[in-house]
């Protein structure tokens, strides 16, 4: 009776070595697949690693409350889906909140209800009354910017840097004029992104501008991956979507309303896409035909997250162990040219710690000790399981 429940034994033992087998193997063969995995499940192709927004409001004076409730609707949005005010550049005229005629001393709306203060007090408005110029607009963008410059109003991007620019004021047939002084063409902006391009200074730019014959502005730009969209076609004005009798002017434009009433059903891990957002245009509420033209974008839009541009990104290239260790070894060793990124290779998303991981103990034989110690924890357990099991089926 003692050695009847030997074979059950025998096939219990075989069966926990399989699986602790089976289960090494996977942990220790995938951990870097399952890690890429896992970190990029919400990639979308991008390749990007951070996000930045360039908000304009180009006009000023009361009478253009709406334009100002425009930009700073887009900036709660986008600070709201977790681009940080570092990386967000606002420029606007500053000049309603505190105006003599605002019924509302220190806050600006976008409805009628007045439910939601979007001045407030966590902004932080960039480019000031008459700062907001064309040259400081162009300068901004192709990082042409005095040394004396202060952060807060440099765009500080790289190669892979996805960047949203929303412009907004009163223009024509491929101009927007800058506070009823100067005009910006769309020739100007389109050089403008070419030298951007050049310089390495984005990965890819969503261009969207709420004006007057809007989708001219974007006709002339030739540089790739830009995503352009607009309120309005040729010969097309853009109205305003509703006047508040309090403030006694119009509060919002219809394009920028919709666009942000579409944006407020989103989060930061949402998986809506810009064609998602493009399919919401309705010409009949808009009072105008808003455009795209996405020619020169290479990714689908439905492949196209709305986060990858107005969301906030932690992202990070990965590097192999032994690049790391190869790394370490050779700056040891003394300095090395410094390697440029081909502007079309894809990265897997992780984020990377800085501070658990010891460059100087990554050797190969710390990694060999490492697998030799897990070679003897894992056959002394398969031995006092085995010896378990023997024990209890003789002592039955």
């Amino acid at each position: 009776m003692r050695f009847q429940r030997l074979p059950q034994a025998c096939l219990l033992l075989l069966t926990c070595f399989m699986a602790w087998a089976v289960g090494s193997s996977d942990s220790t063969a995938s951990t870097g697949e399952r890690a890429a995995d896992f970190f990029g499940r919400h990639d979308s192709g991008s390749g990007h690693t951070n996000n930045w927004a360039v908000l304009v409001c180009a006009s000023r004076y009361w009478f253009n409350y709406r334009h100002m409730a425009n930009a700073l609707g887009m900036y709660r949005t986008v600070k709201r889906l977790g681009i940080p005010d570092s990386n967000i550049i606002l420029m606007l005229a500053d000049d309603v909140a505190c105006n003599a005629r605002n019924k509302f001393a220190g806050s600006v709306y976008a409805e009628a209800g007045r439910h939601l203060d979007l001045y407030g007090e966590n902004i932080e408005v960039d480019y000031r009354g008459y700062e907001v110029t064309v040259e400081n607009f162009i300068r901004l963008l192709t990082g042409r910017v005095d040394p004396s410059m202060p952060r807060s109003k440099r765009l500080l991007t790289d190669d892979r840097s996805n960047i949203f620019v929303y412009m907004t004021g009163h223009g024509g047939n491929e101009f927007l004029k800058f506070q009823d002084q100067e005009e910006i063409s769309a020739f100007d902006i389109a050089d403008a992104f070419e030298q951007m391009w050049q310089k390495k200074r984005y990965n890819e730019i969503l261009f969207m501008i709420d004006t007057c014959q809007a989708n001219t502005m974007y006709s002339q730009s030739y540089s790739p991956n830009i995503l352009a969209t607009g309120s309005s076609q040729i010969d097309e004005n853009s109205y305003s979507y509703e006047n508040d009798n309090d403030i006694g002017v119009s509060v919002i434009d219809s394009y920028t309303h919709y666009v942000l009433k579409f944006m407020e059903g989103i989060n930061k891990t949402s998986q809506t896409s810009m064609q998602d957002l493009f399919d919401s245009y309705d010409p009949v509420k808009i009072y105008s035909h808003p455009g795209i033209r996405s020619d020169l974008f290479r990714r689908p839009l439905d492949k196209t997250l709305i986060t990858d541009f107005f969301g906030g990104v932690a992202q990070a290239e990965v590097f192999p162990l032994q690049d790391i260790v190869g790394s370490s070894n050779h700056h040891d060793n003394g300095p090395s040219a410094p390697t440029t990124r081909k502007p079309d290779t894809p990265s897997v998303p992780v984020v990377l710690s800085t501070t658990v991981i010891s460059l100087p103990r990554l050797t190969g034989e710390t990694h060999d000790w490492d697998n030799w110690w897990k070679e003897v924890r894992k056959w002394t357990s398969i031995f006092v399981v085995g010896c378990l099991v023997s024990w209890i089926s003789f002592v039955r």
